[in-house]
């Protein structure tokens, strides 16, 4: 894949915020739903959730930034640097015998390379797949292509997001899978599920499912970030002397200590009662006062008004 910064557009300094808007804005544009019949589209959206996975999480973007993962997320091969005045020189050892090895895959040891000899074993051992799939084998062969990736959505309520809940998962292959609601997630955020798409055969590598999750409206509650708002309904009485109210809260009802003359508009924080957050802490609840007056006439408090509105005139 390409280098993360330049898919998202983005430079390398730029804040978290800006990163997160610079994807958005990708995904929107080229989400599959909206161009069912452009390949690149398709092509372009899958790129741009890889290079969020990396620079959306900041252990993973630090570790691309020392160079210590690729594009992809895979773990760089270090150690070898002596190596580089080749194999026979006076360079550094670090306890291989690259020489020995490569007479072994010319046929020294197992048969050399034709069959899978013991050499290329070595070879692939330490360089991973990429040194397989790069034409280690008879004619330079590669593997097969990859799947395609397929895409879907998973509608959830906010409770099931405070919950982190599991869920069960239709996807396009017919497949069912467990998918667990991931900490931070935000509407319209898709997800990589490796391994999940369309197979590629026998001895190719599957596609991925590209998940978008779509959190439905709540009728109490509006999501700001990680935090969440509410307004909850004050009698007049508990406004003016104060007073312990419940405020509703996506896992039930909390009791709130008011003080005396609050006004109705003033705002006031839980914390830890939002949403999960990616490090494992939770946003907070803001729940705005509403004072409510008695649904009947009430004499005392009409009295009370009108001797106000004589003393003030």
């Amino acid at each position: 894949m390409r280098n993360p910064y330049d898919v998202l557009g983005v430079p390398k300094g730029a804040s978290e915020a800006d990163i997160k808007k610079a994807y958005r804005k990708l995904a929107k544009d080229f989400h599959p739903d909206r161009n069912k019949d452009d390949v690149k589209a398709k092509d372009r959206f899958a790129e741009a959730n890889s290079a969020y996975e990396i620079l959306g999480d900041s252990e993973k973007r630090k570790q691309f930034d020392r160079g210590e993962i690729d594009a992809d997320g895979r773990p760089r091969a270090s150690g070898f640097e002596g190596f580089s005045g080749g194999f026979g020189g006076g360079g550094r050892s670090s306890g291989f015998d690259f020489e020995n090895m490569a007479r072994s895959r010319q046929g020294g040891m197992g048969g050399g390379m034709g069959g899978g000899g013991m050499g290329e074993d070595i070879f692939s051992h330490i360089f991973g797949e990429a040194f397989r799939a790069g034409g280690a084998g008879p004619g330079g062969a590669r593997q097969a292509a990859k799947g395609e990736d397929v895409a879907a959505e998973l509608s959830v309520s906010l409770e099931q997001v405070a919950s982190e809940e599991k869920l069960r998962l239709a996807l396009p292959t017919g497949r069912e899978v467990d998918v667990v609601i991931p900490r931070g997630v935000e509407d319209g955020q898709t997800i990589r599920l490796r391994g999940l798409g369309q197979s590629a055969g026998p001895r190719g590598e599957p596609g991925d499912a590209l998940l978008t999750i779509r959190i439905r409206p709540h009728p109490r509650f509006t999501v700001d970030g990680a935090d969440l708002r509410t307004n909850v309904e004050v009698p007049l009485e508990d406004a003016v002397l104060g007073g312990m109210i419940r405020v509703p809260t996506l896992t039930g009802a909390v009791e709130m200590k008011m003080p005396p003359m609050t006004s109705s508009g003033r705002t006031f924080r839980l914390r830890g009662k939002g949403l999960p957050k990616k490090d494992g802490t939770r946003g907070d609840l803001f729940a705005t006062t509403a004072i409510t007056l008695p649904e009947n006439e009430d004499p005392i408090l009409t009295d009370f008004a009108r001797g106000r509105r004589a003393k003030a005139a």
